[in-house]
């Protein structure tokens, strides 16, 4: 069996390859800054092994002082690391609480009392790594297994910290003078050892699911407007049944190939943003915008009426009419032409849906443009209020 300084070592060694494979990851990929902020951690809680070890084989009380510093210092710099992967605000509640408990540590161990310190520091890395767990278990939003398991890992090591401090309250070793070595240290090793190794682990694998879902919101983004674009569509709705209450509005900008060609694609863009920018000012709950290419663009509709489906895209199409863009050759206004398509009792497929929206589309383009109409309503186009001027 492995005595206590073989323990240490492995979670040196441990540590030390864990660090340097993070390091190695955020080099590749600067924009995951967790991955850089657990490596910082874990090469603190590196250095407090070795410190520790050294402490073990030469007891002094700054040597003492400076590890239990380490130890909570380096679990901090992990709690943070999950604040940042979790989008959790305010650091400063981590922060503040932590650098008061070493400061308590550092004023007992001082004092000769270094046997509160190590209860204190082992009080305090068990409120970090419980804080871990109850983040990742409340604050997780992405695969549940893979954080669920991280809150247990941590919840173990925590119990393990915890034990330490129990031990030595319970024996009433308020002054050791060596450091601590009974069976809980022995466990908290150990298990210490395993938790990291896993919770390493783990960070890796919950990198390369960041990576997935970012790379997945950008092939499903358009990159100028910023709405999603047609394989956003689809992946959100193509296997969906379209009942009754559910709707498709395709919009099409009324002449757009001319306003690129009199004022140039960089106007022709802007137009585009600023047709995005409308659909996402009456957008809500329910309702979901695209770009499907070009000129092109859809809205998704839950829980909608004909009517309500109509006055929505003629809000839409009203308040674009009314949007200025400059241009050297004079201010330009815009129109847009929709076409509403709605789903059946029996439920309608998504190409069902735009079959039937761009039926309507080109009703209200031959109509005269500046309009939306629905497939319910063929043949009774409404005009969108117009605009002054048209492009």
């Amino acid at each position: 069996m492995l005595d206590f300084s073989s323990l240490l070592l492995a979670a040196a060694l441990s540590g030390t390859c864990l660090a340097v494979t993070m390091f190695a990851i955020w080099l590749t990929a600067p924009r995951a800054r967790f991955v850089l902020t657990v490596a910082c951690g874990i090469i603190v809680l590196v250095a407090h092994v070795i410190l520790f070890w050294r402490y073990t084989k030469e007891p002094d009380p700054l040597l003492c002082q400076i590890a239990l510093a380490l130890l909570s210092l380096g679990f901090l710099i992990i709690c943070l690391s999950a604040m940042q992967y979790l989008g959790v605000p305010d650091h400063r509640r981590a922060i503040v609480p932590t650098l008061a408990a070493m400061a308590v540590c550092a004023a007992f161990t001082f004092l000769g009392l270094d046997g509160v310190g190590f209860i204190v520091t082992y009080a305090t890395v068990t409120v970090l790594l419980s804080t871990i767990g109850a983040m990742f278990w409340v604050n997780g939003s992405h695969d549940r297994r893979i954080l669920l398991v991280v809150s247990f890992l941590s919840g173990t090591c925590a119990v393990s910290f915890a034990l330490c401090g129990v031990v030595l309250m319970a024996k009433g070793q308020w002054t050791l003078g060596a450091a601590p070595d009974n069976w809980a240290e022995r466990l908290n090793s150990v298990v210490a050892v395993a938790c990291m190794t896993g919770l390493g682990a783990l960070t890796l694998s919950l990198h390369h699911l960041q990576a997935q879902i970012e790379l997945k919101a950008e092939t499903m983004t358009d990159p100028l407007t910023g709405l999603m674009n047609r394989r956003g569509l689809m992946s959100l709705h193509a296997e969906r049944p379209f009942g009754p209450f559910m709707a498709v509005v395709m919009f099409d900008l009324d002449h757009f190939k001319r306003t690129n060609d009199i004022y140039g694609h960089p106007v022709g863009d802007q137009v585009l943003c600023r047709f995005a920018a409308v659909i996402r000012k009456y957008a809500r709950t329910g309702v979901d915008a695209f770009r499907l290419g070009g000129e092109e663009f859809a809205i998704v509709m839950s829980r909608m009426t004909e009517e309500r489906a109509h006055d929505l895209a003629s809000k839409i199409g009203v308040a674009f009419g009314t949007e200025i863009v400059p241009t050297p050759l004079g201010p330009l206004r815009s129109t847009v032409s929709g076409g509403i398509g709605f789903g059946g009792v029996d439920g309608s497929s998504l190409d069902e849906v735009l079959a039937e929206a761009d039926a309507a589309l080109y009703a209200a383009k031959r109509a005269g443009r500046n309009c939306v109409i629905s497939r319910k309503r063929m043949g009774k186009a409404e005009p969108v209020k117009p605009a002054l001027r048209s492009a």
